[in-house]
């Protein structure tokens, strides 16, 4: 038992696998499932007593663990932290809170504006943290503040403050920064036509992305005035394979792991995709996955 951290849920040596959706990786040292800020915060002093390394995790979806694992603590901020307050227009929903479970209490109380993050794999963290997005909506659209914990002491960002891009905001900038919950204001709508947009989105996902093989999603950020997923194809690339991941014939821009694919699989057909791409239009894909 590691003193320091009695009371809070943790496992040794855990297969980081399950963590992902990817579904790869090697081990990983620890793992920490907090269900408060203050767990939180006894985590984090754990780690900085220890030397160790740290990285906060939400639903994985937008991660790709290597084959040798994370010798560090992982902390995951998931359904221990996902407690939901509606009050008229506004919602206040903890990090931990899956997008799809979020969208759909909003549905059930008639509120519209997240129908786009009713397919999105990631927490509400994870969103915050990247302004996810999808089908002409995004996280800046309806985040009216964040709880952030910052040095140990909880902070409020306003969504000017946060500074929300495309698939960036100032927690991309700052790992330190921890998000803990946010308050949402969405608007009052027909529950009826908001489950029937959701349900649309998902037709439209179904039958556009690979959602029956592990992936990341999007696996590269869409570079100004192209769309990766074309550049992918255009450059002979649909079906490309290297191991057990390829470039899905569905959808050019996610790689997939359709065959047991390793981490390292998942890399370097990355690597060649992106330096494929730029031989032969002279653009350099980003990933939108963060290869830990």
């Amino acid at each position: 038992m590691i003193l320091e951290l009695e009371g809070i849920e943790y496992r040794e040596q855990e297969r980081l696998s399950g963590y992902c959706t990817f579904k790869v990786g090697g081990m990983g040292r620890l793992l920490i499932f907090p269900k408060d800020k203050d767990e939180i915060k006894k985590a984090l002093a754990y780690c900085k007593n220890s030397n160790m390394r740290y990285m906060i995790i939400g639903n994985g979806s937008n991660i790709l663990f290597s084959d040798e694992g994370f010798d560090g603590a992982l902390i995951k901020i998931g359904r221990k932290m996902s407690r939901i307050d509606i009050e008229g227009e506004y919602i206040y929903a903890e990090a931990g809170i899956l997008l799809s479970q979020l969208a759909a209490r909003a549905a059930e109380k008639s509120l519209t504006g997240l129908e786009f993050a009713a397919g999105i794999p990631g927490t509400l963290g994870g969103a915050v943290c990247m302004n996810a997005g999808a089908y002409g909506g995004e996280m800046k659209d309806v985040i009216v503040s964040v709880d952030i914990l910052e040095d140990g002491e909880l902070k409020t960002y306003s969504n000017e403050e946060l500074r929300l891009s495309y698939r960036h905001s100032i927690i991309t900038e700052n790992p330190e920064l921890i998000v803990l919950g946010a308050r949402l204001k969405l608007a009052i709508g027909d529950e009826q036509a908001i489950r029937e947009r959701m349900r649309e989105l998902a037709n439209a996902r179904s039958s556009k992305q690979p959602l029956e093989y592990p992936s990341a999603g999007s696996t590269f950020k869409r570079p100004e005035g192209y769309y990766a997923g074309k550049l992918i194809e255009d450059s002979g690339l649909k079906g490309y394979r290297v191991g057990g991941a390829c470039v899905s014939e569905k959808h050019c821009g996610f790689v997939v792991n359709d065959r047991n694919a390793t981490a390292n699989d998942i890399k370097q057909l990355i690597k060649d995709v992106q330096d494929k791409v730029y031989r032969e239009f002279g653009v350099r894909l980003e990933t939108e996955v963060k290869i830990v």
